[in-house]
């Protein structure tokens, strides 16, 4: 009896022990996870009718505000977002069904004035009828928000516009979007219903494609491979010089990789990243660096993480696993299983602009209590440093020579130093449809460039080294001459 007794009590025990532990584990190391599972609508059913705060954008125009519901509504407060679908993938929506997106759900403690500083001002105010809350001013600009959104016009895509000394994005626009007034609204079933015509349109307007979606970046990604040939030691501005060539064939495949149009092409590095000859830079992945170096170089740049923005479901870009001389070939010109975000691309241009040092990007400015006290500014910080400022230096002047003479003539701008990459990825072995890219830098000649824009126009038809040049980089010259102008106070 003696026995089975202590059986007994050491299996209570145990269960009790197993208990304890599940119960920490799910309260304390889990609970970050379970608190901002986009499932989990505790936080927004708390703080949905209560006084919150507004999100403002760096110019000064409110994109998000809480005002009184319209009589009859069994809520207090409706959330409005005065600029529409401008806005409606950075500010998300607030809907007490299916939880917050975008900004709405990154600060919701500060919008709602849970935050620590806040409760403490909260606990102050203990006797006193009155909710803390505060506002989130963004990085982001209307002015050039709504210039992205004009110069795109009505074609799917995306826009970034970044400064690349910081980190601030400027402006984050991608086509189609939403409005999210219609997600917010309190007829349940109105926004049910808006919300599951959304998610059933092919196009998917309820995803930021500028950082939720991923895309071959073509091209572009040359940037990422001559940074690594460079940064290796392997490759210098003189050596080696690449053979005059239609193709590359791999030494493990009998399928060549060809320049477009079967056109013949190679040189030395200036002259294959103006030219973005695909033969050249599938050889120097594939042979020169050697897939080892050159799956370390693309993870350096950020590939097969998740960029930490301050926006909530950011996809990480990918650069395949393989030592395949065949299968690096293709993924060194941004082909097989390489993949980008636009948001990717341009932290990758912004390393090579800000002196090999990659800034964590972000949104979030400064954000203000209620009483108008400054309780948090952001802070820039370094994400990644990929290369070295030697291998950035010799990159700027590389892809100085694409705009100045190269694939993306198209965004030269008379007096501003402008560096770039031009992109074209084919949808199809037929070469009828493709995607468009277009990355650059610029800045005052001979200083440290101020601004990156990246563009990527989907769906075109046809498909040659020019299309990025030719459709992507007149919009990235647009924006970048409107930056120049607000940052010298025009």
């Amino acid at each position: 009896m003696n026995r089975q007794l202590r059986r007994l009590g050491v299996g209570l025990l145990a269960c009790y022990l197993a208990l304890f532990a599940m119960v920490n584990w799910v309260q304390v190391f889990h609970a970050g996870y379970l608190n901002n599972h986009p499932d989990n609508v505790r936080k927004i059913v708390r703080d949905f009718d209560q006084p919150r705060g507004q999100i403002i954008s760096a110019d000064g125009a409110v994109l998000a505000k809480s005002v009184p519901s319209a009589p009859g509504d069994p809520f207090t407060l409706q959330r409005q977002y005065p600029e529409g679908d401008l806005f409606g993938h950075i500010t998300g929506y607030l809907n007490i069904n299916f939880g917050a997106t975008g900004v709405e759900a990154q600060y919701n403690d500060e919008l709602s004035g849970h935050a620590v500083a806040q409760e403490y001002e909260t606990l102050r105010d203990l006797f006193v009828d009155r909710t803390h809350t505060a506002d989130v001013t963004l990085t982001v600009r209307k002015d050039l928000q709504q210039a992205a959104r004009d110069a795109l016009g009505d074609r799917k895509g995306s826009v970034v516009v970044m400064d690349p000394r910081d980190g601030s994005i400027l402006a984050l626009w991608s086509f189609p979007s939403y409005d999210p007034n219609l997600l917010s609204t309190h007829d349940a079933k109105g926004a049910q219903d808006v919300k599951a015509f959304l998610e059933a349109n092919a196009d998917q307007p309820l995803r930021g494609r500028t950082w939720q979606e991923r895309f071959f970046p073509g091209s572009t990604f040359k940037i990422v491979t001559g940074s690594v040939g460079l940064e290796s030691g392997k490759v210098t501005p003189d050596d080696p010089a690449f053979p005059r060539e239609s193709a590359y064939k791999p030494p493990d495949s009998d399928k060549t990789i060809g320049n477009f149009g079967g056109e013949v092409c190679g040189g030395r590095l200036f002259e294959i990243l103006r030219e973005s000859c695909n033969s050249a830079f599938a050889r120097m992945g594939a042979e020169v660096i050697g897939p080892a170096a050159m799956k370390a170089g693309a993870a350096s740049f950020g590939f097969n993480d998740t960029p930490p923005i301050d926006l909530p479901a950011a996809v990480r870009s990918v650069f395949p696993d393989s030592n395949s001389p065949a299968i690096i070939g293709q993924a060194s010109i941004g082909q097989n299983n390489t993949q980008a975000t636009p948001l990717q691309m341009a932290l990758v241009t912004a390393a090579v602009a800000n002196g090999g040092i990659m800034m964590t990007p972000h949104v979030m400015q400064q954000i203000r209590d209620d009483n108008g006290k400054v309780i948090e500014t952001y802070t820039p910080k370094p994400w990644r440093t990929p290369i070295s400022p030697q291998t950035a230096a010799t990159m700027r002047q590389a892809m100085i020579g694409v705009v100045q003479g190269g694939t993306g003539t198209a965004a030269r701008i008379s007096g501003v130093e402008v560096g770039g990459k031009t992109g074209t990825a084919e949808l199809n072995d037929t070469g009828s449809q493709s995607e468009a890219w277009f990355t650059c830098f610029a800045g005052p000649p001979g200083a440290t460039p101020t601004v990156v824009v990246t563009v990527l126009v989907e769906n075109q038809p046809g498909a040659s080294e020019g299309t990025g040049g030719r459709v992507a980089a007149p919009i990235a010259r647009q924006l970048v001459e409107q930056v120049l102008a607000i940052q010298a106070g025009g």
